[in-house]
């Protein structure tokens, strides 16, 4: 198979589809890797270093989709990619199509069987192609809370570990999941006060124990979210529902309830966001204010780590790629279940309903 990577046209996307030991893997597996020039580069991986590994160097973008029997990347395509996709072409990427209905009626009209790295779900439940990128976001999240509360940035000048004497900032992160957990480890390792939001009882008592109490775990209600909202310095959305839009949870009131200089960081803004207030923003133009909140929601945090980031997702992507490679896709998903749940559109229709549903579209199984 034709395996092509272009280069991310996304604002700050720094991350590549694949490293040089990818590609290495599957030339020796017997498949063509064409790569788009310099699309490694935002992580220091160079066009000699691919081609060492055996990929073969494009020039351009348009000839990598018109020659790629799968397109293998990180974000979603963006309008200027929308007409290079064809029929039958295989898009194995991030799609979080809950949020992009436009994206999804174009992969419907082009009947390109879309891959979604984030809905690829394996029998315990878990999400191994969005956990490494959800590790990254996580603990992001505290290091760009604990950056706006600065006085110089904006916030209300506070030390997220506090000092002797003095004490530390307030830390709420609503979800405990990969999100979660990944920011609470950052937030407690620099000395703040954490509490932690979640539906899952078991998830927290887990945390309770791993943490052996240092953290505030709270059953996620009304009550508990509106307490620990209106009381924190830094408010931290991690909520995921696997392929659906992200519930609001917070509303615009209870942000207005905030002190002045508080932060907001909606690590779930790439699925619709669980923050009423937050809409989507780039690392270009990273935050905004609502009543004296600052606000950070980009939706490709992972994006300005993208050494970190890149590495990590190969790891976990290449598996699939390689099976969707050496079988085809109909052929692998029939032979792997979590595979199957990573089928976001195919022959023309969404083939998975939460996404159907969310954006009132069409919902066909995938054919058996």
């Amino acid at each position: 198979m034709i395996i092509g990577v272009p280069k991310e046209i996304k604002i700050s996307e720094n991350r590549v589809g694949i490293t040089e030991a990818g590609v290495k893997q599957l030339v020796r597996e017997g498949h063509t890797v064409i790569i788009e020039k310099e699309a490694g580069v935002g992580s220091q991986i160079t066009n000699e270093q691919f081609e060492k590994a055996g990929a073969k160097i494009i020039d351009t973008k348009a000839e990598v989709y018109k020659k790629a029997d799968m397109i293998m990347k990180v974000k979603e395509p963006l309008p200027d990619e929308y007409e290079l996709l064809r029929e039958n072409q295989i898009l194995y990427t991030y799609l979080h199509l809950a949020a992009e209905p436009k994206l999804t009626k174009v992969l419907c009209e082009r009947k390109v069987k879309s891959v979604a790295y984030e809905t690829i779900q394996l029998e315990d439940g878990s999400l191994p192609l969005l956990k490494p990128m959800s590790e990254v976001a996580g603990r992001m999240a505290t290091q760009i809370g604990a950056f706006y509360l600065q006085k110089d940035h904006g916030g209300k000048g506070v030390l997220l570990g506090g000092v002797t004497g003095v004490k530390p900032a307030k830390v709420t992160i609503i979800g405990a999941g990969v999100v979660g957990t990944n920011a609470a480890k950052m937030a407690m390792g620099l000395g703040a006060n954490v509490t932690i939001l979640d539906v899952n009882t078991a998830r927290l008592e887990y945390l309770d124990d791993i943490f052996q109490g240092r953290l505030m775990t709270l059953y996620s209600n009304t009550k508990n979210i509106e307490e620990s909202v209106r009381d924190c310095d830094l408010l931290i959305g991690g909520v995921l529902i696997t392929g659906q839009k992200a519930p609001t949870l917070v509303s615009k009131e209870l942000i207005s309830s905030m002190s002045k200089g508080s932060v907001v960081v909606d690590v779930a803004v790439d699925q619709g966001g669980c923050i009423e207030t937050c809409r989507p923003t780039s690392h270009q133009h990273p935050t905004y204010e609502v009543d004296g909140v600052i606000h950070y929601c980009v939706p490709n945090m992972p994006g300005v780590v993208p050494r970190t980031s890149t590495y990590a997702l190969t790891n976990v992507t290449l598996k699939y790629g390689s099976m969707i490679a050496a079988m085809g896709l109909e052929e692998a998903v029939a032979k792997d279940k979590a595979l199957r749940k990573g089928v976001n559109v195919y022959g023309g229709y969404v083939c998975y309903e939460p996404v159907a549903k969310d954006l009132q579209m069409e919902y066909r199984a995938y054919p058996r």
